[in-house]
């Protein structure tokens, strides 16, 4: 017969594995002679380069202490009756529906196994395992701490696995903005970790600076965090010398230098391959195992082809600036032919910007609207700049010919299929509507006239009122502000004028902020 538990082997390892990764294990059990005979039976247990740390509870209400304060505990080995008859079971109950924790692995033992029927136990408590006191000697106990160690890891590599998924496919429904891609970056890397044996330690850095990084003087030179996880988390725009240090930034310089992948003793550097850019490392730490070539290959992949993807999502940021650019550069055409300030157009973008916002407008359509609003006006390109300008009152004829710019500008625009296109189309044709139906060109009335041209009309004419023209002198604040309180009702809708007299300290800090040149 294979010797019991009870063993003489010494417990000096203990405490060395406590000051180390560990697999935590919880013993339940009122009788502190089994504590001491499981510790000692597996006082030497090493798996996966990991030791074990043991936590004890003589009691199921401690158990249940214990696995509320530790949410990593790896492996339960549970007594079932202590203070009462099925203690233990209640603990298993807990851990499963209480904690939702399904994850930790339950090992029930029992010294009264007529007490806790197998069969019942096993269907009914989500036990791992069954195993009585009397049979469960040394060797047994080795072999089934290992099986269910494993069982725990593969769960928690899954589960890393469906997060990291998660995020990708999350990511991937809006991969063409800058925070989507560092979700994207994030789960990749979280994937990558877990495969590598669950460290969580990750940072992408780039030398590109992309997005809102709070990064006051960019170095060309440098390296920045775009992404983070684990003690590398929240440090977006840190450059590279403030995250690492010592031999870990020595291997990141080897790294960049070599553009190859350097292995530490318990990190990793990869160099990231860039067409377009000076590339980017991917830098792991608290590795908790060796690495193998499978391990290897996948970092080699990772390295291939996540910075393909990061140079493609900066190309067609590039192209969305450039679209915005030559858009204002219209605007500015336009206005510059109506002698309206050089600033108006940006003004009137952050008027609308705060409309947008404390309505509550949906952010596709507000992100639009602000960057087709320098094409309001586009229709007045086909009138004289005479006529636009002309210090004396206009005849009825010229008042007519002056009205026709918003059917003009509509036409000009409205062929397109590029959302952004049509509505620029819409904000020039209705921006002159009024909301009782007394405007032009079409006598639209209330809510039948576009919400984003409605914001459009008021953030136009607030602006205007505020600002000097050649043929007349800026009105001030309280001025304007009545101005268009009269009109409440009659040319804007009503409830975008209550936004604007509520938060007119900011639709003022912005007109501060683009000062006509």
């Amino acid at each position: 017969m294979e010797d019991f538990l009870f063993a003489d082997e010494p417990d000096d390892n203990i405490e060395e594995a406590k000051n180390r990764k560990s697999w935590k294990v919880l013993i339940v059990d009122d009788d502190p002679e089994i504590h001491s005979v499981t510790k000692l039976a597996l006082n030497d247990f090493e798996f996966q380069d990991r030791k074990l740390e043991f936590i004890s509870a003589m009691s199921g209400e401690q158990a249940r202490q214990m696995l509320t304060e530790h949410n990593d505990i790896a492996v339960v080995l549970l007594d079932v009756v202590m203070e009462t008859d099925h203690a233990g079971l209640e603990v298993a109950r807990f851990i499963r529906e209480d904690l939702n924790n399904y994850y930790t692995r339950i090992i029930l033992r029992t010294g009264q196994p007529g007490q806790a029927p197998e069969r019942h136990v096993i269907i009914n408590y989500d036990i791992n395992d069954y195993k009585s006191k009397t049979d469960l000697t040394a060797q047994k106990l080795f072999t089934v701490i290992i099986s269910t160690l494993r069982s725990y890891r593969d769960i928690v590599v899954i589960d890393e696995n469906r997060r990291g998924l998660e995020k990708i496919i999350k990511s991937s429904a809006n991969l063409f903005s800058i925070h989507s891609l560092e979700h994207f970056i994030e789960g990749i890397v979280q994937q990558l970790s877990s495969l590598l044996g669950g460290t969580q330690e990750a940072v992408y850095m780039t030398a590109v600076v992309a997005g809102p990084l709070p990064i006051d003087n960019v170095d060309d030179e440098k390296y920045y965090v775009f992404s983070g996880c684990g003690e590398y988390t929240d440090l977006q725009g840190k450059p590279l010398e403030e995250v690492v240090q010592g031999e870990k930034l020595a291997s990141c310089k080897q790294a960049l230098s070599q553009r190859d992948i350097v292995y530490g003793p318990d990190h990793v550097v990869a160099y990231c391959e860039s067409k377009s850019n000076r590339g980017a490392i991917l830098y792991m730490s608290g590795l908790q195992r060796s690495l193998n070539e499978l391990d290897r290959h996948l970092i080699e992949l990772f390295s291939l082809n996540v910075q393909i993807a990061f140079d493609n999502i900066l190309k067609s940021r590039d192209i969305e600036e450039t679209q915005k650019e030559i858009i204002d550069r219209i605007g500015r055409l336009i206005h510059a032919q109506n002698e309206v300030g050089s600033q108006h157009t940006r003004r009137m973008q952050g008027i609308a910007d705060i409309l947008a916002a404390k309505l509550g407008l949906d952010d596709e359509l507000h992100e639009r609207m602000v960057t087709a609003i320098p094409l309001y006006d586009i229709g007045k390109l086909t009138l004289s700049r005479a006529m636009l300008n002309k210090r004396e009152s206009l005849s009825d004829d010229e008042f007519e010919k002056i009205k026709t710019h918003a059917q003009l500008g509509y036409e000009i625009l409205k062929d397109s299929n590029r959302p952004l296109i049509k509505t620029a189309a819409l904000l020039a044709r209705d921006h002159h509507e009024h909301w009782d139906g007394s405007g032009y060109p079409n006598g639209l009335a209330g809510d039948n006239i576009f919400i984003l041209s409605r914001i459009t009309a008021l953030a136009s004419v607030y602006d205007v009122l505020r600002s000097d023209k050649a043929h007349k002198s800026a009105w001030d604040q309280q001025t304007s502000l009545a101005a268009i309180r009269d009109q409440r009702g009659k040319q804007f809708d009503p409830e975008l004028v209550d936004l604007l007299t509520i938060h007119i300290d900011e639709v003022e800090a912005v007109r501060a902020q683009f000062p006509d040149e």
